[in-house]
């Protein structure tokens, strides 16, 4: 027999955990979540992590499940310790990663009496997550259908729940004794299959449409889905728009949105606009095609995706198709055929002409932040697993093309700055695959303490674009109308990251002029035995400046 803790609801937990195939748990250090860490730690089949930085700790859990698509398990102590998980929670609300959170707390009766490290936890994330309970002390099986439901729940909703649970003290006994058998619990759920004679109303308006759009947000990497969007391209009605985190790409798909239709004109958008839109995944980042397909509404919008909560991104939702895209294209494909129309090859059109002026711009452009994208984008080794780091930097890599067999991630769901380290090192801890973080200097030393903790795997390379703050402010026009712009927009900052370098173990190199980034990117992906940073110094270029020159010249 093993040792449990003597805490039935700890024991509860841990059953659930066993019999649902959940293995990843990350604990934060605590006295009242001692039961927790005894139950759990015992039981040889968990991967149990320690990292002290519960925020950090969030992030790091959603890189760990956004490459397993398996549940993280978070584990807390009670108090303030639970709240610094919520930027994580947040993230994985929006961004569809399953996450169990479960914080130990005081007994009920000393809530608001003034007992230390103790706060009102009972659903604290209920606005960000899809079930919420707080279990008795006693495990009742009352306590064991919470705990079944929230583990359920997290599987089916691919996001966070949380589970609170209350222990009174002592805190470290322990029994020797079998857990309980608590039953099945449904970890698998599929889409939903639609009857074709309700399918068949939206073929006839697909058939009778010259002029159709297919908006691919963030998704995983989908080798059917790839196959099923190439069979659609073949559509001279139909144009596919991409974004490297679509993980998806064709010569005839769009795949840099913002090069394609950044200069284009009010009349050549309405022209341009679809008569039905089909969006499938999540999380667009071009702010232009936002703002394209407002403005210029397509009289369908369909969205495809499996979930409970589907954005009504251009204010024109029609119709929501509750299945993976995959299982619906696997119908819908069946009933379609090509439409004769010139709708694809306008927008391939404009794509080549746009493709030739960005390479002319970029020959004769010298040391910056848009030429150290496109270095980047043309030396990442096939295979690799990309991190792209939230404000201008997920923006400039939009603006290059990559090879088919990288993946490519980012922290869309509330689009932060806040975790982008501490999940690309969750990420490359999980992965047999190397991991690459492409991040800004700030939000680089935001998360700096992501790198605090014993997991850094040698499988991890970083590279930080350090333009001296907030660039991104120096490109959009209201920041820099005001006084306040280098302070409390820009934040210029005088830090390198030579010393996280040497405090995390981590090789490092700096370059600040083209010469050095060219021969340096070569060597930099070069396998190590221990991660890298390479850290691009472009303080000294007017960036926002080149950036609007680029815009101007793709015209």
């Amino acid at each position: 027999m093993q040792k449990h803790s003597d805490k039935p609801t700890a024991q509860l937990l841990s059953a659930a955990l066993l019999k649902a195939g959940i293995r990843d748990i990350i604990i934060s250090p605590g006295s009242r979540n001692a039961p927790l860490i005894i139950e759990l730690t015992n039981q040889p089949v968990f991967h149990n992590l320690s990292i002290v930085d519960e925020r950090v700790a969030g992030f790091f859990a959603l890189g760990m499940a956004q490459q397993t698509g398996r549940p993280s398990v978070l584990v807390c102590t009670s108090g303030s310790a639970l709240l610094n998980y919520y930027p994580a929670i947040a993230e994985a609300f929006y961004s569809h990663i399953p996450l169990i959170v479960v914080s130990a707390d005081r007994p009920q009766k000393w809530i608001d009496q003034g007992e230390g490290q103790t706060i009102r936890q009972h659903e604290v994330f209920k606005n960000h997550s899809w079930y919420n309970t707080t279990l008795s002390e006693t495990g009742t099986e009352q306590d064991l259908s919470e705990i079944k439901t929230a583990v359920e729940t997290a599987i089916n909703q691919r996001g966070p729940v949380h589970i609170n649970m209350p222990f009174d003290e002592p805190l470290y006994q322990t029994v020797e004794k079998d857990l309980p058998d608590i039953g099945n619990i449904q970890t698998e759920f599929s889409g939903k299959i639609y009857e074709v004679a309700f399918l068949e109303q939206f073929e006839q308006k697909w058939q009778a449409s010259k002029q159709k759009m297919i908006l691919v947000g963030q998704h995983k990497s989908s080798e059917f889905l790839q196959l099923q969007l190439n069979k659609l391209a073949e559509d001279p009605s139909v144009i596919i728009l991409t974004e490297n985190i679509a993980n998806v790409t064709h010569d005839k798909f769009i795949n840099n949105i913002d090069q394609a239709i950044f200069s284009l004109d009010d009349d050549q958008l309405n022209d341009l606009k679809p008569d039905i839109l089909m969006t499938i995944g999540r999380n667009i980042v071009s702010k232009k095609v936002k703002q394209f397909l407002r403005k210029h509404q397509p009289k369908e919008h369909w969205h495809v995706e499996k979930t409970a909560l589907p954005p009504d991104t251009f204010e024109v939702l029609n119709q929501h198709f509750d299945s993976s895209p995959e299982m619906f294209l696997s119908q819908f494909l069946f009933l379609v055929k090509p439409v004769v129309s010139d709708y694809r090859q306008q927008w391939l059109d404009i794509k080549q002409k746009h493709k030739l002026l960005h390479q002319q711009f970029l020959q004769q452009t010298g040391f910056s932040d848009l030429k150290s994208f496109e270095l980047i984008s043309q030396n990442i080794p096939a295979g690799y697993i990309v991190q792209w780091g939230n404000s201008s930097t997920v923006r400039y890599a939009q603006l290059f093309d990559y090879q088919p067999d990288i993946t490519h991630f980012a922290n869309r769901g509330t689009s932060g700055i806040d975790g982008s380290v501490s999940t690309a090192t969750g990420a490359a801890f999980v992965s047999d695959k190397p991991v690459l973080l492409v991040t800004g200097d700030i939000s680089f030393l935001y998360d700096s303490n992501g790198l605090l903790h014993a997991y850094m795997p040698d499988n991890y390379k970083i590279i930080i674009i350090n333009n001296g703050g907030g660039e991104i402010f120096n490109f959009i026009p209201g920041p820099s109308q005001t006084s306040a712009l280098d302070e409390f927009f820009v934040t210029k900052q005088p830090y390198e990251a030579l010393y996280f370098a040497k405090m995390f173990h981590f090789g490092y190199q700096k370059v600040d002029n083209l010469i050095n980034l060219e021969f340096a990117i070569r060597s930099f992906f070069d396998k190590n035995d221990q991660p890298q940073i390479l850290e691009i110094d472009t303080k000294a270029v007017d960036n926002a400046g080149i950036l609007k020159a680029y815009f101007s010249a793709v015209n």
